[in-house]
């Protein structure tokens, strides 16, 4: 039984090194320039902001003239008496009547109150509007790339952890059966290092599961084969350290969700502009010129042909519509009022946002070094219990309860580091400055 264990635990840690020389090393660098390629939402908001590009122009809103080149013509056949002025009857049976007009037609509204400029501002908003919403795009796929990204590192720190804890609980059965075969150790103590290798084995497994979870869903954020295999670097960077000042600045100036409620402001003020053109008149002039052809089998004139230019002019004023138009404006100043407290309630949730994390973050830091420190004492300690195992000279127990202290320290020293990272990462997205740290 115990040589079948062996061999499991064996093959696995074999199949586990085999996998990793055989997967290629990715860089946060590499992880980031790929999501930035080939993101499926970066892609999607590139359209939007390409599509809100091709929008601005003055013809889409309204300034410049419709030509339109229009062609209509009509038959009719039809059985027509006629008595003319001298008395004289025309008969005819199955008349044919023939009109056919054509030519271009310009239509231009020149005035409305000034809406059309309204609108062209607004296009130009709107395209300000796409940008930032990509910006908030590309810095949440960035934020969601670097946490996964530093979130295999630490999971393969504790993997490495874990196999180290197997070895040493491996050669701790190892030891207990050689003890109990020479009379030196109770089957119970054999028991009890086959549970814990057991149990060992069954937290690495269970970890390299959640690796690879992470890392399905790493490939994913990239747009690529979710089934591509690679490993990460083995270092958690943490960046220079963050001042609650400057970041608060940053983030009023850089923050995308604060200039999307900036941008949404401009609009509902534009809006009322649009609204208040309905007081004005609407002018358009109108012009063509037209080719008219006319046959008829009966009557005055049997042919008739006949082309010129015509123009004009129309203008019409909203005199009343029941009390729309007051209504109307209300509930626009009414917008630019909630747009007004949407834009200062985004300011008070991100600088609130900001103190919170920066506190964490700073708290985060001192766990570093502290754990760091216990780290390196859980350390030295499992080397002295282990030659003293060795040696014989300390019971199973303590040997298992300094093993577990180790692991433990290692455990809480990388979620340490991981969580003060993610503290930075958030607070950099805040600031609207995340980058390559």
């Amino acid at each position: 039984m115990n040589k079948q264990i062996f061999t499991r635990y064996l093959f696995l840690i074999l199949l586990l090194a085999g996998n990793v020389q055989a997967q290629e090393r990715l860089s946060l660098e590499q992880a980031v320039q790929q999501a930035l390629e080939n993101n499926f939402d970066i892609k999607l908001n590139k359209n939007d902001v390409e599509q809100a590009k091709n929008n601005v122009s003055r013809a889409n809103a309204g300034m410049l003239p419709i030509v339109t080149g229009n062609f209509s013509t009509n038959n009719t056949v039809s059985n027509t008496k006629q008595t003319l002025s001298s008395g004289q009857q025309q008969e005819r049976n199955g008349a044919k009547n023939s009109n056919l007009v054509y030519g271009p037609v310009v239509n231009w509204q020149v005035f409305d109150g000034f809406e059309m400029f309204a609108r062209y501002e607004r296009l130009k908003e709107l395209e300000q509007l796409g940008e930032a919403s990509l910006k908030l795009t590309i810095q949440n796929t960035l934020a969601d790339v670097i946490k996964n990204y530093y979130d295999l590192v630490s999971q393969q720190k504790l993997i490495n952890a874990l196999t180290g804890a197997l070895d040493i609980s491996r050669l701790r059965l190892k030891n207990s059966n050689s003890r109990f075969k020479i009379g030196k150790a109770a089957k119970l103590e054999v028991l009890a290092a086959s549970v814990d290798l057991n149990t060992d084995t069954t937290n690495l497994l269970r970890q390299i599961d959640v690796y690879r979870s992470t890392k399905i869903r790493l490939n994913e954020l990239l747009a690529r084969e979710i089934s591509t295999e690679f490993i990460v670097s083995d270092t958690i960077i943490i960046g220079n350290i963050l001042l609650l000042n400057e970041l608060q600045t940053s983030a009023s100036q850089l923050n995308p969700t604060l200039q999307t409620a900036l941008i949404n402001r401009r609009i509902s003020e534009i809006n009322l502009k649009e609204v208040k053109a309905n007081r004005y008149p609407n002018i358009n002039i109108n012009s063509g010129y037209n080719i008219n052809k006319a046959n008829s089998e009966l009557g005055f004139a049997r042919t008739s042909n006949g082309r010129g230019f015509n123009y004009g002019l129309t203008a019409s004023i909203n005199i009343f519509n029941g009390y729309l138009q007051k209504k109307n404006e209300k509930n626009a100043f009414l917008q630019i009022e909630n747009s007004k407290l949407q834009f200062d309630k985004i300011t008070q949730n991100i600088t609130s946002q900001i103190t919170s994390l920066y506190q964490t973050y700073q708290t985060n830091l001192e766990l570093v070094k502290l754990e760091q420190e216990n780290l390196e004492v859980a350390k030295q300690n499992m080397d002295i219990t282990l030659e003293k195992f060795r040696l014989g000279s300390v019971a199973p127990l303590e040997f298992r309860e300094a093993q577990r202290n180790y692991i433990d320290a290692n455990a809480r020293f990388t979620n340490s580091q991981f969580e003060a990272k993610l503290a930075e990462i958030a607070l950099m997205q805040l600031s609207g400055k995340l980058n390559l740290q």
